[in-house]
C-alpha cells in the first residue's frame, strides 16, 4: 500500500521555481555549471541531476510545473511519495542520456515528468485526461506524445524530444513492474453449497428445538 502522502510533487515544484529565480540572477554561472552539457557530463556528473531543476524560460517552466503538479500529484497518491520521488529522479537521470546522445546541451524537468506520465499510463490507462484540447484515455495520450517526440527527433526544434522518450521509456517500465501491486482488487466470487432436506431437518432439530 502507498505510504504517507508527503506532497513531494508540490515541494519539487517550489524548489524548481526558486532555482529558476536564482538562475535569472546568476544565469551564466548556473547554466555553465549545472545544465546538461554533453561534452562535460561525465566530468561533472552532477549535471545528470541538476539539469532537471533548470529551465530556459518562463513558458518552459510553467508547462513543466503544471504537468508536475497535476499528474505528479495523481501518481504520488497512487504509489506513495517515496516511490514517486524515486521514479522522478531516475527518469530524469535516464532522460539525460538522451540529451548526451542527441544534443549538445539541455535543461528542464521534462524527461523526469515524462517518466511520471509513462508510469501513470501503465497504472491507470483508462483515466481520462485532456491532451491537445480533447479528452482521451491516458494510454492514448502517452502513445500520441511518444509519436510526436519520435517525429521531433527527425525534425529538430528547440525541444529535447529524445530526453522525453528516454524518460518515458523508464516510466513505462517502472509502471509495468509495479502495476500488479496497485491494481484494483478483484471482487471475490461468492460460492453457494446445496443443503439437502435431511441436513436442514437435522439443523432445525438441533438448533431450533
Amino acid at each position: 500500500m502507498p505510504g504517507r502522502f508527503e506532497w513531494y510533487s508540490v515541494k519539487l515544484s517550489v524548489i524548481i521555481f526558486l532555482v529558476y529565480l536564482i538562475s535569472l540572477a546568476f544565469h551564466d554561472f548556473v547554466f555553465s555549471n549545472f545544465a546538461m552539457i554533453s561534452s562535460e557530463a561525465f566530468v561533472k556528473p552532477w549535471m545528470f541531476v541538476t539539469h532537471i531543476f533548470l529551465h530556459g524560460g518562463f513558458l518552459h517552466l510553467a508547462y513543466n510545473l503544471f504537468a508536475l503538479l497535476l499528474f505528479g500529484s495523481i501518481l504520488e497518491k497512487i504509489i506513495g511519495s517515496k516511490k514517486f520521488l524515486l521514479i522522478f529522479f531516475i527518469a530524469g537521470i535516464v532522460s539525460a542520456f538522451g540529451d548526451v546522445l542527441f544534443y549538445s546541451a539541455a535543461v528542464g524537468a521534462s524527461g523526469a515528468i515524462f517518466g511520471l506520465l509513462g508510469c501513470l499510463a501503465m497504472l491507470r490507462p483508462k483515466m481520462i485526461v485532456w491532451a491537445m484540447g480533447i479528452p482521451m484515455y491516458m494510454i492514448v495520450a502517452i502513445v500520441i506524445w511518444a509519436f510526436l517526440d519520435l517525429t521531433g527527433i527527425f525534425y529538430p526544434d528547440n525541444v529535447a524530444h529524445a530526453a522525453h522518450l528516454f524518460g518515458m521509456a523508464f516510466g513505462i517500465a517502472a509502471g509495468l513492474w509495479i502495476r500488479g501491486v496497485y491494481k484494483e482488487p478483484k471482487k471475490q466470487e461468492v460460492k453457494y453449497e446445496i443443503v439437502s432436506d435431511e441436513e436442514l431437518d437435522e439443523w432445525e432439530e438441533k438448533y431450533m428445538g
